[in-house]
C-alpha cells in the first residue's frame, strides 16, 4: 500500500498532517539526515578554522555548507541507498559528504570528515539542536499564541460576575477574567521555565575522553576546540560523558512540556465544564455535525480533542524522562530508538495547543445563565455577612449564618434581608449588610 496521509499509521501522519506538518522539517527521517549532515560539515568547517586541515586543502566554506542548505529529498535517497550497505545511518551520512567532496575537487582531506568521531557525536548534537529549533520555531509560539488568545479573553470578560465553585458546590462569586489570568499566569511562568532548560550536546569521541583526537593531535586543547564548537550550535556542551550525552537536561525538558501540558488539560477540563453548564454557547459553523444522532448537539470535541493529545503526550513525556538518562555501562543502543519518536509527544502537543485555541474562538458568553445561577445562589453572600459581623464582635456570627444557609428552604435576597433585618445591630451596619450581593461581593 503506498504512504499518503491516508495509509499512514499514525493519525499525527495522517488525520492530522496538516496540523502537525512544520514539525516535518525538524523530526521526519529527512530532518534527521539533514541535521546530521550538518553536523558533520561544521564540525569539518570547525577543523578548517583551527587549521587542523591543511590550508591548500580548503574548499570555501559556502560551498560546504550549501550541501546541507540545499539538500534535497533525492539526496536524502541516495544516503539511504549507502546505508543499505553499511547498515549504519551515520556512516552513510559520511560517505555521502566525501563523496560531494571529491565533487568540488576536494580530494586531499576526505578523511577529516567524521575525525576521531563516533555516531553519537553527531547524532547528541544533532537531535538536542532540531529539539531546541522545533521548539523555538514551533512548539513555543504555538504556546505564545495561546497566551495571546488568554490575555485577550481576560480582558474581555474581567467584569464578568461569576459563581465559584469549589468541591462542585456554589462557592464565593469571582470574575470570569480572573479565572481565565490563573491559566495565563501559570502558563506564562512554566513556559519560562521550559525556556530556561539548557539544551545539551555530547561532543568528546568515542568514550567522551578525545580518545581519538589527543592521540592523533596531542597538541590540540580538543575541551576548548569541543565547548566552542557547541556553543557556536547554541547548544550546551556536556562535559563529562560517557559515548553518549547523558539526557538529564532533555529529560527535565521533557518534566518541564509535561506540567506545561497538565495545565493544558485542566483548563480544558474547566471550559468543557462552563459549557455543560451553559455558561458558554457555541459558535456554529454551517455545514457541521455535532452528534450523528442527535440534531440540536453542538459538542466542546475541540476541548476534548485536546485533553486527549495532551494525554498522549504526556504519557510519552513520562517515558522519555525516567528511560533516558538510564543506560548501561558506557551505552547501551536503547536511547537510538527512544530519540526517533521524540517528535511525536511535540506533535499531540502542538495538535492539542490548535485544538484548545480552536476550542476558544468558538465560545460565546451566556450572560443569562451566569446571572440566574448568582441570582440562585445568594447563600453564597454569607461568608461576607459573618465576616463583617466578625468584625464589629457580634457573637457567633458563622454559627449564625450556618444554621440559616444549611436549611432546605431557598435562600433568596429577601431571606438574606429578612436576616439582616433580625440582628440585633443599628441600621447602618443593616445598611452595609444589605448591600452585599453576589454581583459585587468579588474581592479584588
Amino acid at each position: 500500500m503506498e504512504l499518503s496521509s491516508l495509509t499512514s499509521i499514525s493519525p499525527i501522519d495522517g488525520r492530522y498532517r496538516s496540523k502537525t506538518e512544520a514539525l516535518g522539517a525538524f523530526f521526519s527521517e529527512f530532518a534527521l539526515i539533514k541535521y546530521r549532515l550538518r553536523i558533520e560539515i561544521e564540525y569539518y568547517l570547525a577543523l578548517m578554522h583551527w587549521g587542523i586541515i591543511p590550508s591548500k586543502d580548503v574548499t570555501a566554506a559556502q560551498e560546504l555548507r550549501n550541501i546541507y542548505e540545499h539538500f534535497s529529498l533525492e539526496d536524502a535517497e541516495s544516503i539511504k541507498t549507502l546505508e543499505q550497505t553499511t547498515n549504519h545511518d551515520v556512516k552513510a551520512v559520511e560517505y555521502f559528504i566525501k563523496q560531494r567532496l571529491k565533487d568540488l575537487g576536494n580530494s586531499q582531506s576526505l578523511e577529516f570528515v567524521h575525525f576521531g568521531l563516533t555516531s553519537q557525536d553527531i547524532n547528541n548534537t544533532a537531535i538536542p539542536l532540531s529539539i531546541k529549533e522545533a521548539l523555538n520555531q514551533v512548539i513555543f509560539p504555538a504556546f505564545e499564541e495561546l497566551l495571546q488568545q488568554l490575555k485577550e479573553l481576560t480582558s474581555a470578560w474581567e467584569n464578568v460576575p461569576m459563581l465559584a465553585r469549589t468541591h462542585g458546590q456554589p462557592a464565593s462569586p469571582t470574575r470570569l477574567g480572573k479565572e481565565i489570568r490563573v491559566f495565563y499566569e501559570r502558563l506564562s511562568l512554566q513556559l519560562s521555565e521550559a525556556r530556561r532548560i539548557p539544551h545539551a550536546a555530547k561532543f568528546g569521541g568515542a568514550t567522551g575522553n578525545f580518545n581519538a583526537h589527543h592521540i592523533a593531535y596531542p597538541e590540540i586543547d580538543w575541551i576548548s576546540f569541543a565547548n566552542q564548537f557547541v556553543s557556536d550550535l547554541g547548544l550546551h556542551r556536556s562535559q563529562t560523558t560517557t559515548q553518549i550525552e547523558h539526557y538529564d537536561f532533555l529529560a527535565a525538558l521533557c518534566d518541564a512540556v509535561k506540567r506545561l501540558n497538565t495545565i493544558l488539560i485542566d483548563l480544558n477540563r474547566d471550559f468543557w465544564t462552563y459549557i455543560s453548564m451553559d455558561y458558554f454557547k457555541q459558535q456554529l459553523k454551517a455545514g457541521e455535525i455535532g452528534s450523528s444522532a442527535m440534531p440540536h448537539k453542538v459538542n466542546p470535541i475541540d476541548f476534548e480533542n485536546s485533553e486527549g493529545n495532551l494525554g498522549l503526550a504526556n504519557a510519552y513525556f513520562e517515558f522519555f524522562a525516567s528511560k533516558l538518562p538510564i543506560s548501561r555501562l558506557q551505552r547501551d543502543l536503547t536511547d537510538s530508538t527512544v530519540l526517533r519518536n521524540i517528535g511525536v509527544p511535540l506533535a499531540h502537543t502542538l495538535i492539542a495547543l490548535q485544538s484548545t485555541s480552536k476550542g476558544l474562538g468558538k465560545l460565546l458568553l451566556n450572560p443569562e445563565k451566569i446571572q440566574a445561577d448568582l441570582e440562585d445562589n445568594w447563600m453564597v453572600v454569607a461568608e461576607a455577612i459573618q465576616t463583617v459581623l466578625r468584625r464589629e464582635s457580634y457573637p457567633e456570627p458563622y454559627e449564625a449564618l450556618k444554621n440559616l444557609t444549611r436549611t432546605h428552604s431557598k435562600i433568596n435576597q429577601a431571606s438574606i434581608h429578612a436576616f439582616i433585618d433580625g440582628l440585633a445591630v443599628g441600621n447602618a451596619l443593616k445598611e452595609e449588610l444589605k448591600k452585599i450581593t453576589p454581583w459585587n461581593y468579588l474581592g479584588l
